[in-house]
């Protein structure tokens, strides 16, 4: 019996990237298309101060959503200096956008921000495709 692969949004894919898996476009985006949601369990305050996952997203100061589920293809963004994609908050839910025209096969990113940035990024060294020049 064959392993079931992963139902994905149309027009993305994970995949390798330099960051180790990453979420890629297989169908062109076009600047301010909404491409997909980030979804996940939310969390209380409490959970939040003791949750060990790299994936919360925090949407107000009374809500945090955790990512970590595999269902959320959206958790597969990495992180880039020079981002194509930026979240939205939109009634208390994140989607992802646009912020240029993305092509097929291309990476999709957004900067994580600095929090997150100085806590887990900066510590082992970025690796966006910006720094690696």
């Amino acid at each position: 019996m064959r392993a079931k692969r992963p139902l994905y949004p149309a027009g993305l894919r994970v995949g390798r990237s330099s960051a180790g898996l990453g979420l890629f476009a297989t169908r062109p985006f076009k600047k301010g298309e909404r491409i997909v949601e980030y979804v996940g369990r939310t969390l209380t305050n409490a959970e939040e101060y003791s949750s060990r996952s790299k994936y919360l997203f925090e949407v107000n100061s009374r809500k945090t959503i955790d990512g970590a589920t595999r269902s959320n293809i959206a958790r597969y963004i990495n992180h880039s200096c020079k981002p194509n994609c930026e979240p939205e908050i939109v009634r208390g839910r994140i989607f992802i956008d646009a912020v240029k025209n993305i092509k097929p096969g291309e990476e999709l990113v957004y900067d994580y921000g600095d929090e997150y940035f100085n806590e887990h990024i900066r510590p082992y060294g970025c690796r966006c495709v910006k720094k690696q020049h």
